[in-house]
């Protein structure tokens, strides 16, 4: 059981805590494999998503994640609700303790906005992204693909590449490949690079040749354009050409390395569309089922919390 009431980022997992999701998600996976794809780990419970920012990968994934644990699923249209006519996050946080939801995925545009809901309500609260802060269950369905395709997560040497500056897929895997004692390497164009980066332990260069050599995993970042003010790229061809995945890029790694991209992909952009289809060295569509059996895992061990706290006692 986790000990904590929420799952807001990866900076508050321990070791055995990040351990023990994967080790549950694994069983999960197998389960999500078989004929017999549902449990009642949730039965009874209410699962609430609101996606203030659209993700329909994401959003499916909890979505499916919480019907093959039994529980009740609703998705709030976002869109469409109360907070586009001025209601603030704390109207929506006190109008949801009113409907007594077990368990609430929240997505936001603002680092922050997650935590802050979960002040406010009397359920756990799952971050499915806010801002540039985290990420929590990606960087973990990530970490399970690798420790799939390699047998292990800890002493190997990662290449993170791309759009750094912006993701908050990024910030939650370096957390959580630095606390599994990886060799991580961030890569790509000084403009998006955040400042102070290289105080957090890795190596940072903005040459993809460096960067790659002897590489165990190559994962790719998505260019996230929507969050750009322009300026930050020559143009997506010369962006392609520096920092885009190819296989004469990918030769610089290990002959075994995995090639990750927690999607979407913009092909011939970030990623070369053969390599992201080669089933030899990409695990892209990997990331996507683990997803399902991450989150299972997460949304498994909180609801198991809740039950033996029920007065919600649990920082």
């Amino acid at each position: 059981m986790l000990q904590h009431r929420h799952l807001l980022g990866i900076e508050g997992l321990s070791k055995a805590e990040i351990t023990m999701i994967l080790d549950l998600a694994e069983l999960y996976a197998a389960q999500n494999r078989s004929s017999q794809k549902h449990s009642q780990a949730l039965a009874g419970m209410t699962q609430v998503n609101m996606f203030f920012e659209a993700s329909t990968r994401t959003q499916s994934s909890f979505e499916i994640a919480g019907k093959r644990l039994g529980a009740d699923v609703m998705n709030m249209q976002m869109a469409a609700s109360s907070i586009t006519k001025g209601e603030t996050l704390i109207d929506t946080a006190m109008t949801l303790n009113a409907m007594h939801p077990d368990l609430l995925v929240v997505r936001h545009p603002h680092s922050g906005a997650v935590a802050l809901l979960a002040q406010k309500v009397n359920c756990a609260v799952l971050n499915a992204g806010d801002g540039r802060h985290e990420h929590p269950t990606q960087a973990l369905l990530d970490a399970l693909t690798i420790r799939r395709a390699k047998g292990r997560l800890h002493r190997l040497t990662i290449a993170i590449c791309g759009d750094i500056a912006h993701s908050r897929v990024a910030r939650s895997n370096l957390l959580l490949l630095g606390k599994m004692e990886n060799r991580v390497r961030l890569v790509g164009p000084r403009t998006l690079m955040p400042s102070g980066i290289g105080e957090l332990g890795v190596e940072v260069t903005d040459d993809m040749e460096t960067g790659l050599a002897g590489a165990d995993v190559v994962m790719m970042l998505r260019l996230q354009k929507e969050r750009m003010d322009g300026g930050f790229i020559p143009s997506e061809r010369e962006y392609y050409h520096r920092w885009g995945l190819d296989a004469a890029k990918l030769a610089h790694a290990k002959p075994d390395a995995i090639v990750m991209h927690p999607g979407p992909m913009n092909r011939g952009v970030e990623i070369d569309g053969v390599l992201a289809d080669d089933i030899n060295r990409s695990v892209i569509q990997e990331q996507v089922e683990m997803g399902v059996a991450v989150r299972m895992a997460a949304m498994d061990l909180l609801a198991r919390g809740l039950k033996a706290q029920p007065e919600g006692t649990m920082v």
